[in-house]
């Protein structure tokens, strides 16, 4: 299925129904008075988060959306029915622009979550309203108010707890495959991901992290060489950066590996400076290509070079090197962030108060 993670959309909420004009017409009633009930309110527009959705595809054939009118009033006092509302299912994690006015009108971050992102218009008064001491037969009534409509722009910003960079062929869509069930494409030749990819690591039990790959960037990406940075939006959520490193690429353009660092880091930096200041760990694969030693001391080389002081991590997503010890801290980062993140939003006690000091004192105080 092809991964779409922008789209635009029109949304219509429902009009208002109208009040009516009505009097009682009934036998031996020759002065019944007004009666003519209201309309009802017009549907509203929603968003909802949806568990089984990981892309905007359904929009692209689809593009205006209708809430349900509400109906209008009925003599005998009677309200009309308030129109039905459309509710839009999406993946967790959509970001919605106003494409008219580019406000960002919210984001759909959990299953369930329900964004109203078109309001329907308010119901128009039925003549009973209009009574008084000096007017008892009103022939005013008021019509429904028309509902929002909106050029809407929605956007996939997909939710991972770490995610995956570098350069093409670095061994990105291996690694995912080598720690979780996804299944991403992995061939000898650049640009095998062409979309964003989710797998979910198993640690321990009730140990668990999600990790995202996207494709890989190439020098000029900004500008929009390769396939561009439009997918570096799915990592501006994730927590935690590893840059992938293929160590002995066979391409003599790319065979230095600190060069293929910096490309990185330019064009992450061209694209987000937050994006840019994100913890991000150094990840050195395809080890398994060279004896140990040499291994060893192109590591050693690259850390040096870079002049790396996050941590760096030595692995094969061929024969397994390294990836336990990977996994394993990577679960002990994010349980650390999200303990400090608890503390953080934890309400903070009242102080106490300081005890009396003396007899007297307590004495005072009771």
């Amino acid at each position: 299925m092809k991964f779409v993670d922008e789209v635009r959309i029109e949304v219509k909420a429902g009009k208002g129904g109208n009040g009516i004009a009505s009097f009682r017409r009934e036998k031996y009633i020759p002065f019944g008075g007004p009666n003519g009930g209201d309309g009802g309110d017009g549907g509203d527009v929603y968003l909802e988060g949806h568990a089984s959705l990981n892309t905007l595809i359904d929009f692209r054939f689809e593009r205006i959306f209708e809430a349900q009118n509400g109906e209008n009033g009925q003599p005998n006092n009677k309200t009309g029915h308030r129109g039905k509302d459309k509710i839009l299912s999406v993946p967790v994690g959509t970001v919605v622009w106003d494409a008219d006015t580019e406000e960002c009108i919210g984001e759909v971050l959990s299953i369930g979550q329900r964004l109203l992102v078109a309001k329907g218009g308010l119901h128009g008064i039925g003549n009973l309203h209009f009574k008084s001491s000096t007017n008892r037969a009103p022939r005013q009534c008021t019509p429904g108010k028309a509902g929002e409509m909106r050029n809407l722009i929605l956007e996939l910003k997909i939710l991972a707890d770490v995610g995956l960079l570098g350069l093409p062929n670095a061994g990105k869509s291996s690694l995912i495959r080598a720690v979780s069930a996804a299944r991403p494409k992995v061939a000898d030749y650049p640009f095998t991901t062409l979309y964003p990819n989710l797998g979910v690591v198993k640690v321990a039990n009730h140990k668990t992290f999600c990790i995202a790959d996207i494709p890989g960037l190439i020098e000029g990406a900004a500008e929009g060489a390769g396939l561009g940075v439009q997918f570096l939006r799915h990592l501006s959520r994730t927590g935690l950066l590893l840059h992938v490193v293929d160590m002995f690429p066979p391409d003599e353009e790319t065979a230095d590996p600190a060069q293929s660092v910096r490309v990185v880091e330019i064009e992450l930096a061209k694209y987000s400076e937050e994006l840019a200041d994100k913890p991000r760990w150094l990840v050195m694969n395809k080890l398994d290509l060279a004896l140990e030693e040499e291994a060893q001391a192109a590591c050693d080389k690259l850390v040096a070079d870079l002049g790396w002081t996050e941590p760096a991590f030595r692995i094969s997503t061929v024969t397994g090197q390294g990836l336990p010890e990977l996994t394993w801290a990577i679960m002990q980062y994010l349980d650390e962030q999200r303990e400090a993140q608890a503390l953080a939003n934890a309400p903070k006690a009242a102080p106490l108060e300081p005890l009396p000091e003396t007899r007297e004192d307590w004495e005072v105080a009771e």
